[in-house]
């Protein structure tokens, strides 16, 4: 998407025109009412903004989330609008971006009217037992929704873990191989 707003005019999709109803993805979803072009920003991400440990605690017992980490994922937004419904898609036809202190949903593509809006997640973190499984049935669907960075990451630390040898992890202290003999009595 451009950034120059002088060749292409800034399109604000109205609010009016967002729809929250059940999705084929995941749970429920936005839709659009009407046609979206490309590069309109479509919603802003809004909510509260908490330390990525306040959420860890707000959440810690909850499977479903609507939190946006934001920069480099130190705080969080704590979705309340129509944009916390904008489901995961590996095929998406919304992004996100950061400006000016905002988090918007833009249009990657045009959208027709009646079509869930979604975007890439690219998670980057979570727990290593948590798999993230994407549901979005999009032709190149990765199965989760880990962005590749994180998936190379987490085959690294896999393969890593499957050629160590047996026995306890390196920060398990270990019993010394050899215990000395007491010193022998005269």
């Amino acid at each position: 998407m451009s950034s120059d707003s002088t060749a292409n005019p800034i399109y604000h999709c109205p609010p009016h025109s967002l729809l929250i109803r059940k999705s084929g993805i995941h749970g429920s979803g936005c839709y659009t009412l009407a046609a979206i072009p490309e590069g309109a920003y479509i919603t802003e991400y809004t909510g509260n903004v908490l330390s990525k440990e306040e959420a860890d605690d707000l959440y810690c017992e909850r499977p479903d989330t609507y939190l946006f980490c934001l920069g480099e994922g130190e705080f969080v937004i704590d979705g309340d609008t129509v944009a916390a419904f904008v489901n995961h898609c590996c095929d998406a036809n919304c992004e996100t971006d950061e400006i000016e202190g905002k988090v918007w949903v833009t249009a990657l593509r045009d959208i027709a009217a009646g079509e869930e809006l979604t975007y890439d997640y690219n998670l980057y973190d979570g727990d290593d037992d948590d798999e993230a499984p994407c549901h979005c049935g999009a032709g190149n669907c990765r199965g989760t929704m880990y962005g590749e960075e994180e998936l190379e990451r987490r085959a690294k630390v896999k393969a890593k873990a499957v050629a160590a040898p047996d026995g306890p992890s390196p920060d398990v202290a270990r019993p010394p191989d050899h215990v000395p003999s007491p010193p022998a009595c005269d």
